[in-house]
């Protein structure tokens, strides 16, 4: 390399930060960072997109999006929110859980973070208190205890005579343990027993249905989980297979064939994420955006699955929900 281009191109690297600082003042740059993958929630990305949209930004005319994807695998988080403040973006919003929340904090204590999280955000230390949070968290509390029971409230009532409940749960994910507690309290009032099984992949799926095969339950409730989401093809055809009565976190399983769903709804608690989003970007500070919870959550019953395990679906739980697919 000749020397003039040499310097040329050092000239260019160290001008480089100065643009893109410059860039960024012009279009401000949110960093996204997920426990899962691209095509996991895709109904999510669409609700973030128009929620932003709704709330003034445009991606790639006001501001810009910059995508973190942890495949699932909770130990690339801390390396993933580095890269993001690396970056200096404006924002970090994440999604996937505590853990994804907490690597955001941990990387940085001055960039604004917005999560959507299930557990209590203040006993977890990500902010000081749901009115005042403080420091440089904010968003929203999902109500995991509260949904967990009425979930299998549901299903009880769907299966009358269900007194074994097989729980599957994702060791590695982003809250099993609060899973296991909160269906171990709601069971524990219905007089139910549990039978804890576990998955960290496809493979060990496959084997979390043969078990149940032996052991045969009278019912199956799968532990919210972005594995599980990405898996719930396999999942429904497994319960179908096998026919156990399932229930899901997430309307997703139901429109492919699952059961039965209840839990909150993403798309509507993205959209409320972005007015925050939005409000940051323009100037507010969210030490002073309390923490909200979610408000909206849905019943998904799948009468064609029904059909095909013998189970008449309840009147009641027909005018209860807020979708029937058949």
């Amino acid at each position: 390399m000749k020397r003039r281009e040499f310097i040329t191109l050092i000239g260019g690297a160290v001008a480089w930060p100065h643009v893109v600082s410059a860039q960024r003042r012009i279009m401000p740059v949110v960093g996204v960072l997920h426990f899962s993958t691209s095509d996991t929630y895709p109904d999510q990305l669409r609700a973030l997109h128009q929620g932003l949209k709704e709330a003034g930004y445009i991606e790639g005319e006001n501001f810009a999006i910059r995508y973190l994807w942890a495949e699932n695998q909770v130990n690339q988080l801390p390396a993933l929110a580095a890269e993001l403040v690396r970056q200096q973006v404006d924002l970090i919003l994440t999604f996937g859980g505590v853990r994804v929340a907490s690597a955001a904090k941990a990387a940085t204590a001055t960039i604004p973070i917005v999560f959507l999280v299930a557990e209590d955000p203040v006993r977890l230390d990500l902010v000081a208190s749901l009115a005042r949070p403080g420091g440089n968290l904010t968003g929203i509390n999902f109500l995991s205890a509260e949904v967990a029971a009425k979930r299998l409230e549901f299903l009880r009532e769907l299966v009358p005579g269900a007194t074994r409940l097989a729980v599957l749960i994702n060791p590695t994910g982003p809250t099993p343990e609060v899973t296991v507690r909160d269906v171990q309290t709601a069971a524990l009032t219905m007089g139910m027993q549990i039978q804890l099984l576990k998955a960290t992949n496809s493979r060990e799926i496959e084997a979390a249905f043969a078990t149940l095969a032996r052991e045969k339950p009278d019912a199956l409730f799968v532990g919210p989980d972005p594995l599980f989401t990405s898996r719930r093809v396999q999942l429904v055809l497994l319960a179908t297979r096998h026919a156990i009565p399932t229930a899901y976190s997430g309307r997703f399983f139901a429109e492919a064939g699952g059961l039965m769903s209840y839990g909150s709804d993403l798309a509507d608690a993205t959209r409320q994420l972005c007015t925050y989003v939005a409000r940051i970007l323009k100037g507010a500070k969210p030490a002073d955006l309390p923490v909200l919870q979610t408000t909206k959550f849905e019943l998904v019953i799948n009468l064609t699955a029904a059909r095909l395990l013998g189970i008449q679906v309840p009147q009641s739980l027909q005018v209860a929900a807020d979708t029937l697919i058949d």
